[in-house]
């Protein structure tokens, strides 16, 4: 009986620690019998912090109900992210609640107590004191963390000998390179898009993957469309491959190696010396030197260091500093070029000087380029720990793997891309256990592990007292602590710089994959089932093979082909990319994980042999075919295609056309609100933010590789890609496609047991429990926005409950489902509005798409208000709806996208 009621005692104490808040100032748990302070049961609390990856901080907010992380939004207080988020930030909450992620401390995978670990530290501190730590090397990415940098040297103050080197996995070093020959140092160069009227992006990752995308893409939006813009802005592009940068430009140029060299020399020969240059580049040229002040040039990290100190030049000359751009201390605590850095840690592990080795979230064993050989050298370290959110193929190859708190769960702090410092803030307990990094620090020199909280506190002490502080937390910035200009002339060496002319042949391009980067997230399933934004791909990273190449060598989509260069050779599927340059081929970076759990191990092909490696390009086919997974490039179909086109050249030279008679009454009755939106095709850039935010908020399921193959995903909203033109040189065009919740529905007339139908605010509902199945709305409705459950796969995914949102219902198999206009946060809103008025609900209604839209292209609201900014968008003259020839009323409408093409420039380049 003793030991049944010591049974029953501590289940209960699990099932109120389960149900615990971070709890007070004292940080004592407090159980849900007592009311946790500012936490009302149903009721919605927010939290401002601060996600980073790469070297890159991005200020988030994150949603909790019932004290429990729900849903991530961008910090509208940040400048990084301005109230928007991209895919891997929505997709964060995901890997919070990932049941992958490591329970336990392990010695070569052992599962070991915590006090073997701090024996072994307390043995590994007594070999340090014999020469200063001579034996230890850290090994880290980028620090963009102000108390990291802290707690990092302070292991180097106490140990002189030891060695800080760093490693992101896919390093930025042609960038940093470039920028220290153009300055004399390291510098950070931030663009200033809201002053750019011209930008001529080179090889550019502007929108992508560049520090500040979010904020960049705001601004470069906000200068597209001519009924809201003051000033146009004018969008050149020259790229080996397409980018959101040139997708959305005015004119596209695909280049090479050999054709970029020609046209940066040709830049530089033209702003610089002011000679005329041959070629595509001519017109361009002209167009920036007419607009000093207002033009600027952006360069890639594949293009070399020599020809990015010659970019910083011709911004330079263009007058663009203070005004396009600002040259600013780097955000990183002291940035080094990481491949070098790299390679001095695997000259020492061979050679037998490293003892120690501490690894902080890097996976050199997979990332690392592998003629560099570091795996082998890894293995001659006597002693090494990870410390890492799961397992990962360098855990697997440590002698201690550490397990980490999720980024979410810790205290921390970070510099934004123009040195804002934001803090980080806990969301909740650490749910798998885990040390954080100012824990486990500390070990490595004194016997007490640090205190996060403490230790991030007094990095900021000085600066802020208690009450700044507090503020800092709830705003999710620390006020004025942008990195000021700095007065650092540039070096006149910059402007006669020369890149090596590159060599002929076929070209290799490594690229990391949109959704994956250099491989990291991996193990997120949202991440791995949405289509890329380019390529429509999705659990796969393919060979991006051009048009030209693949008639040459008669490779279709799916066929298995061997690319070697130098002495590494791998095999992966190719993708035959319109637009991509002739002899340009694209490997993409971060599938292939061997270690990456149940989501990620195996999915993709592993590029990483390829790093490093110079030579001659190889690439034919092997006559094996694998069937990848994609989101088609027009859904819609033909009809819709010609529509985009229609659209989008009526917009050039015509007037909004008339309202088209209709066959269908007019719908009589209707609340005072009414629901629409409006989505502007000259701000969406195609990133794919939109449609995961959509899926963490409405529950919608993953349903892997093989039900995609089938067709069968599920995302409510997708993004249609539209090519016009020559297969080598397309416009590409974008249409976000949702359920267009059409007035004269044509999916309501058909459906049997009326589980589609309308209510009084204009919304076009599906209701659950009464559908079953017989998909006859699907097959009426001519967006094909109507999504099937197939297969139980809300059940089968093996989501955790706590990552779903309370707020939407779990839909099972054999139900029909679709997007409702976020139709739980309209009834917050209602309830809103029962104490604050019916202004309330209007004002207090974002859909997740809109939220996490960087562009702004979303605008929803009453179209019954003519002064809501959905009712002004719908009266714009590009306005219009989709398929409008068939009278079904759509609340969606779009905006035409209108270019800004240079006259002097052919409209077909």
């Amino acid at each position: 009986m003793a030991q049944r009621r010591r049974v029953l005692g501590l289940m209960a104490a699990s099932m109120a620690l389960a149900g615990c808040d971070p709890g007070g100032e004292d940080r004592a748990l407090l159980p849900p019998v007592r009311q946790p302070p500012g936490i009302q049961p149903g009721g919605v609390n927010r939290y401002a912090s601060v996600l980073t990856a790469g070297g890159e901080a991005s200020g988030v907010v994150v949603t909790h109900r019932s004290g429990r992380p729900v849903k991530i939004e961008g910090n509208p207080n940040h400048p990084a992210s301005l109230g928007a988020t991209d895919a891997v930030g929505q997709a964060a909450i995901l890997d919070l609640y990932d049941p992958w992620r490591a329970a336990s401390l392990s010695r070569q995978g052992v599962p070991q107590a915590e006090g073997v670990l701090l024996e072994a530290l307390a043995a590994l501190r007594t070999g340090f004191a014999a020469d200063h730590g001579a034996g230890l090397r850290l090994l880290t990415g980028s620090v963009v963390s102000p108390s990291l940098a802290r707690a990092i040297d302070a292991v180097l103050a106490a140990w002189p000998g030891a060695r800080w080197h760093q490693w992101d996995g896919i390093p930025r070093d042609n960038v940093l390179h470039g920028a220290m020959l153009a300055y004399g140092q390291p510098v950070a160069v931030v663009p200033r898009l809201e002053a750019a009227g011209l930008v001529l992006g080179l090889d550019s990752d502007l929108l992508e993957t560049a520090p500040g995308h979010l904020r960049h893409a705001r601004f470069l939006a906000a200068g597209r469309n001519p009924t809201r813009a003051d000033t146009r802005n004018r969008i050149y592009a020259a790229e080996a491959t397409p980018t959101l940068l040139g997708v959305r430009g005015d004119h596209r140029h695909p280049a090479g190696p050999q054709e970029m060299h020609r046209i940066v020399m040709g830049l530089a020969a033209s702003v610089l010396r002011n000679e005329r240059p041959e070629g595509w580049i001519a017109a361009v040229t002209g167009d920036l030197k007419a607009h000093p002040g207002r033009a600027l040039v952006h360069a890639g990290p594949d293009l070399p260091a020599e020809a990015q100190a010659l970019v910083h030049a011709v911004n330079e000359a263009l007058g663009g500093r203070g005004r396009t751009f600002e040259v600013i201390d780097p955000p990183q605590r002291d940035p080094v070029l990481q491949e070098d850095s790299l390679r001095a840690l695997v000259a020492d592990m061979a050679d037998g000087r490293v003892r120690v080795l501490v690894i902080l979230g890097s996976n050199p064993v997979f990332t690392a380029p592998a003629s560099l050989g570091f795996a082998a050298a890894l293995a001659r370290v006597p002693s090494s720990l990870a410390l890492a959110s799961a397992p990962d193929e360098t855990t697997d190859a440590v002698t201690w793997f550490v397990p980490a708190v999720h980024e979410l769960e810790d205290w921390g702090d970070a510099l934004a891309f123009d040195g804002t410092a934001a803090i980080a803030q806990p969301q909740l307990l650490p749910l798998q256990g885990g040390r954080s990094p100012f824990e486990l620090l500390p070990l490595l020199y004194g016997f007490t592990a640090g205190d996060a909280r403490a230790w991030v506190r007094d990095t900021w002490r000085d600066r802020l007292d208690d009450t700044a502080w507090r503020e800092a937390l709830s705003r999710g910035v620390v006020p004025g602590s942008a990195a000021p200009a700095l007065p650092v002339a540039l070096r006149a060496e910059a402007a006669t710089l020369a890149p090596p002319a590159p060599p002929s042949g076929l070209a290799l391009r490594i690229r990391p994959d949109s959704h994956l980067g250099d491989g990291r997230h991996a193990g997120n399933a949202w991440l791995q089932e949405a289509p890329r934004p380019l390529t429509r791909v999705a659990w796969e990273t393919p060979v991006l093979i051009s048009p030209q190449i693949a008639a040459r060598e008669r490779l279709a989509n799916g066929d298995v082909v061997r690319l070697a260069c130098g002495t590494a050779t791998v095999t992966a599927p190719c993708w035959i990319m319109p637009g991509q340059a002739a002899e340009v081929v694209v490997a993409v970076a971060g599938g292939g994980r061997w270690q990456a759990g149940p989501v990620g191990t195996g999915v993709g092909s592993d590029v990483t042999p390829l790093r490093g490696q110079s030579g001659v390009v190889g690439l034919r086919r092997t006559g094996d075919h694998v069937a990848i997974a994609c989101g088609t490039r027009a859904d819609g179909g033909l009809e819709l295609s010609r529509d985009v086109a229609k659209r989008m050249a009526a917009a050039q030279q015509q007037p909004k056309p008339s309202p088209q008679p209709s066959l269908y009454p007019p719908r009589s009755g209707g609340g005072a609100v009414q629901w629409g939106m409006s989505i502007d095709l000259n701000a969406c850039i195609g990133c794919n933010a939109c449609v995961i935010a959509c899926q963490a908020e409405n529950n919608v399921p993953v349903v892997g590789c093989e039900e995609m193959l089938r067709h069968r995903e599920m995302h409510w909203l997708r993004i249609d890609h539209y090519d016009e033109g020559p297969v080598e040189t397309p416009r590409t065009m974008l249409q976000p496609m949702l359920c267009q919740h059409c007035e004269q529905a044509p999916c309501e007339i058909v459906c049997p047991v009326n589980a589609t139908v309308h209510d009084a605010e204009g919304l076009n509902l599906q209701v659950y429990n009464r559908c079953v199945g017989t998909r006859f709305c699907s097959n009426n409705c001519p967006y094909k926005v109507r999504r099937f459950n197939f297969g139980a796969y809300a059940r089968e995914e093996s989501r955790p409950p706590a990552t779903r949102n309370p707020e939407v219902s779990v839909r099972g198999r054999g139900v029909m489902e679709k997007c409702s206009f976020c139709l739980q946060r309209i009834a917050e809103a209602r309830v809103a509005a029962d104490t604050a008025g019916p202004a309330a609900a209007e004002a207090g209604v974002v859909t997740a798409c809109q939220a996490a839209c960087p562009t702004r292209a979303f605008s929803f609201g009453n179209v019954a208000d003519p002064d809501s900014e959905v009712s002004r968008r719908k009266a714009a003259p590009l306005s219009y709806a989709a398929l409008e020839k068939l009278s079904t009323s759509p609340r969606v409408s779009y905006e035409a996208r209108l270019d800004n093409p240079n006259p002097a420039l052919d409209q077909d380049d």
